[in-house]
């Protein structure tokens, strides 16, 4: 009992702390169902997975479509994103259709009509192709807990 209670206590600090960062979000839910207007983990739409994954920041004022994200926030342009920001695309011809987070290294996590919640690469000639815009929704203080390591 007495070595147990030394292994805990010598582990690092915040070892089996649950760090809640942008990237643990993400990689929780990677491989959920697409589910057309799903908004849990039993099944995200593209915009169902932003205000799900955001939530967990403390933004919660975000609109429930993609268009009508595209028009939250502020703009950014593509080569100043960070982690958080949102990207959009258009995906079917009619203007922004689907949306992801950006999550850095010039990367991008979403909800796939196809294959779920993934994480994908802007320079994808799919996306590199129908890319619209980006907006930022998370204040410098979300943002900061987003990337907390």
């Amino acid at each position: 009992m007495l070595a147990a209670s030394f292994i805990f206590a010598s582990a690092a600090p915040g070892t089996y702390a649950s760090e809640v960062t942008l990237d643990s979000v993400v990689n929780q839910v990677v491989g959920t169902p697409y589910l057309y207007g799903g908004t849990t983990t039993s099944g995200f739409d593209c915009s169902g997975f932003i205000l799900y994954v955001l939530k967990k920041f403390n933004v919660d004022d975000l609109p429930r479509t993609s268009q009508s994200q595209a028009k939250a926030g502020t703009p950014v342009a593509k080569d100043d994103l960070r982690e958080g920001d949102l990207v959009f695309f258009n995906t079917v011809g009619s203007g922004v259709s689907h949306a992801g987070i950006y999550v850095g290294d010039n990367k991008f996590a979403h909800s796939s009509s196809s294959k779920g919640v993934r994480i994908s690469s802007l320079s994808e000639s799919y996306y590199k192709d129908r890319y619209v815009t980006a907006r930022r929704v998370v204040n410098d203080n979300s943002y900061s807990d987003m990337v907390s390591r």
